[in-house]
């Protein structure tokens, strides 16, 4: 695949517990968002997700997409093109509006009554419905299962100590016959202290494997210059897919 570099083997650090304790509020994450320290965004979206799209969706119609930590990503829009139903939860309501303006699309706003402070953002399709609060607030607003998660940057963002209670949550919002694809980074975490976290694939069993199938169907090399800032020389990302057991 162009601009990519296909891993066979890629080395598991030792390391994993070194980012435990390490925490970003919810207040952090919003400002990233006004001070622009946004480079985890795709402008282009996921060139991973592109290639194994078929085999998420599977051929399914009229799905029920999540996003977890949505951002602004423009994936949101794809999957609605496609004819599916896209809700995302992001605590940004700076990302969420540009989303919706750089996606030319018409929008609503209302307030999330089981939410106190909390919005929902809604396309006028009503196609794209995007929660502005708490990832781990969002079950309080009964929004429904879903049949397909796109986990591109969540699991990656979430304070490491809170990894359990974030599956939780993706797992209490899953439908029977649910795929949730998942992208995380392996670099050394010892020169990095994140975000994004190092999740390697015993930490991705660990969570899921009791409950989920788990394959892993691809690993690509996306160290860019800029990675280099980060104090690392080596950056790996994976694509899994974890299915009902």
């Amino acid at each position: 695949m162009e601009g990519t570099r296909t891993f066979l083997d890629v080395k598991e650090y030792p390391d994993p517990e070194v980012q435990r304790d390490r925490v970003l509020t919810l207040e952090e994450w919003q400002e990233k968002w006004v001070s622009r320290k946004i480079g985890f965004h795709q402008e282009q979206g996921h060139q991973l997700l592109k290639k194994h799209l078929d085999t998420f969706l599977k051929g399914g119609n009229g799905l029920r997409v999540f996003f977890p930590l949505c951002g602004k990503a423009v994936e949101m829009k794809w999957f609605a093109d496609l004819g599916h139903s896209v809700v995302g939860v992001e605590i940004s309501e700076l990302g969420i509006r540009e989303f919706f303006t750089e996606q030319n699309l018409s929008y609503s706003e209302e307030p999330i009554t089981e939410i106190p402070g909390a919005k929902v953002f809604k396309s006028s399709k009503g196609n794209i419905s995007l929660y502005c609060c708490n990832l781990f607030d969002l079950p309080r607003a009964n929004i429904g299962k879903f049949d397909r998660i796109w986990d591109r940057g969540a699991l990656v963002a979430v304070n490491p100590g809170d990894h359990e209670r974030y599956v939780d949550v993706i797992l209490s919002l899953t439908r029977k016959g649910f795929h949730y694809l998942l992208a995380t980074l392996s670099y050394d975490p010892t020169k990095h202290a994140g975000p994004p976290f190092y999740v390697p694939d015993a930490e991705v069993k660990k969570l899921f494997g009791s409950v989920c199938n788990i394959r892993c169907l691809e690993k690509v090399d996306v160290f860019e210059e800029r990675h280099k800032s980060w104090g690392i020389d080596c950056l790996v990302e994976k694509l899994y897919l974890c299915t009902e057991k």
